[in-house]
């Protein structure tokens, strides 16, 4: 499929691979697009065999890995839920042609009709899954090398943009995330904020969750607050609602979390929520069950601290491996459900889902690593309009516009370090987690580093965006 088409694109392309083989790493770009049908396959692994190097398409189905020097020759793998697996050996790549992938699917009668007793509901298999956890994920310590997008936007334009490496140590699955879990931003690469510095709402908020003193949003004016009380406000309740300890240490982290109290897929778990098996489908050569979440009797939450975070219903899909019910992939969303929530969630966010949370897991040394985390949830900025006179349509529907963001934090791990002298030698470092402080900059390191490819869309918003707000980082 992918081929050099004439002799002295033969020699020109082994010149230059085998100087860069020499030299440096290699940059690999290009489209990843359903077979028959040309439809760009979002979220595909593209990925380095035998390693935890890799990378996922964009919403266009483009991606760009760095692979490198000493992995220069070995195989690119290319794999997708559904379809079929592209490998080939990455000095005989060629980024001119388009890696299509072919939908596959296997037959559910047919692995049904195996001697084995196995369970056959999708609730047993969600169980079953649950149970294994413990030889599926790591149980030793490692660090994963990461690369965070943190996005907030409107529905016209983005409001704020921070992207920065990450460095994360956990002790493994056996123990609490909360004692054992470490996570550092070691760079940053942009920082754009164009918000309004107005957020009543995280100044009544911070007085509530911090302070004795009893107002109500009413009675805040903007003119009787410091700027830089409204700043600290702020700083709190961005990490409060978007810190990376709400994804890692958290309920987010759905099945390195399953032992906490209250966790999402807890010892309740059937209580509020229900799977369905639909069918089997094939993922890197290796057949999976694709199960369907929907709502149980009960409704689910997330506990948070200050806000009402209850009330919600699940729905999503969940994919685990046929063979050792290794979990691969989780596509999760929270509805709002309850009567209090929908009131909430209408009057406040207009919107009709909450959270959206997508983990996709990668086997490394026989064990399950998380290779990408998608999360996304409406974030309240303003609570009610401060207007001494009467405003005008448009005015109005700035307002409207304005009143949230909708906040989206993607997490790209490129990867694995299980060597204990690396371990204990990153554990001398000091950890920080906070992302939206100003951390170093280096356009070496940038130079080296695989980040998650902008789509189209993101790239022309992210330009509109840098033409009006300052850059921390460039």
């Amino acid at each position: 499929m992918l081929k050099i088409k004439n002799a002295k694109g033969l020699l020109f392309f082994l010149f230059g691979f085998c100087g860069v083989v020499a030299f440096a790493q290699v940059k690999l770009n290009n489209k990843v697009a359903e077979f028959g049908f040309e439809n760009p396959i979002e979220n595909a692994s593209v990925y380095i065999k035998s390693t935890a190097i890799g990378t996922v398409t964009n919403a266009d189905g483009n991606f760009s890995l760095r692979v490198p020097k000493e992995n220069v020759s070995d195989t690119l793998v290319v794999s997708s839920i559904g379809y079929s697996t592209f490998k080939i050996a990455i000095p005989e790549y060629n980024a001119n042609e388009v890696i299509y992938l072919e939908q596959q699917v296997a037959s559910l009668e047919e692995v049904m009709l195996e001697s084995e007793p196995r369970p056959q509901t999708g609730n047993a298999i969600v169980l079953k899954a649950l149970k294994e956890l413990p030889k599926t994920m790591p149980d030793s310590s490692y660090i994963q090398k990461g690369f965070l997008r943190h996005k907030e936007r409107n529905k016209k334009e983005f409001k704020w943009l921070i992207e920065s490496a990450l460095t994360v140590f956990d002790s493994g699955y056996t123990v609490s995330s909360k004692d054992y879990l470490k996570i550092n931003v070691d760079q940053v690469r942009k920082s754009y904020d164009l918000r309004e510095l107005d957020s009543l709402f995280s100044y009544y908020s911070y007085l509530k969750n911090n302070t004795n003193v009893n107002l109500k949003t009413k009675n805040l004016r903007r003119d009787t607050i410091e700027t830089a009380s409204l700043i600290k406000s702020i700083k709190w309740n961005d990490t409060r609602v978007n810190g990376l300890q709400n994804i890692f240490q958290g309920k987010l982290n759905v099945f390195r979390n399953v032992n906490d109290a209250k966790a999402l897929f807890g010892e309740d778990i059937l209580s509020n929520h229900h799977f369905e098996l639909d069918t089997i489908l094939v993922d890197s050569e290796r057949k999976l069950y694709k199960i369907k979440i929907s709502k149980g009797r009960d409704y689910v939450g997330l506990d948070t601290k200050g806000i009402y975070n209850e009330g919600y219903e699940a729905k999503g899909w969940l994919y685990i491996y046929y063979d050792n019910y290794a979990i691969k992939k989780l596509e999760y969303e929270l509805i709002p459900a309850s009567p209090a929530q929908k009131t909430r969630s209408k009057r406040l966010l207009n919107s009709t889902v909450n959270h959206k949370l997508v983990i996709t897991y990668k086997e490394f040394q026989d064990k399950m690593y998380p290779s990408y985390i998608y999360y996304e949830t409406p974030k309240l900025v303003n609570v009610g309009l401060k207007a001494d006179k009467k405003v005008t349509d448009a005015e109005l529907a700035k307002y409207n516009e304005e009143r949230f963001y909708y906040t989206i934090q993607e997490i790209l791990f490129s990867e694995v370090i299980v060597e204990n002298e690396k371990i204990k030698e990153a554990l001398n470092n000091k950890w920080d987690m906070d992302i939206f402080s100003p951390k170093p900059y280096d356009k070496a390191f940038w130079n080296n580093y695989n980040v998650l490819l902008e789509s189209k869309e993101d790239e022309k918003l992210i330009q509109d965006l840098s033409k009006r707000a300052s850059l921390f980082k460039e």
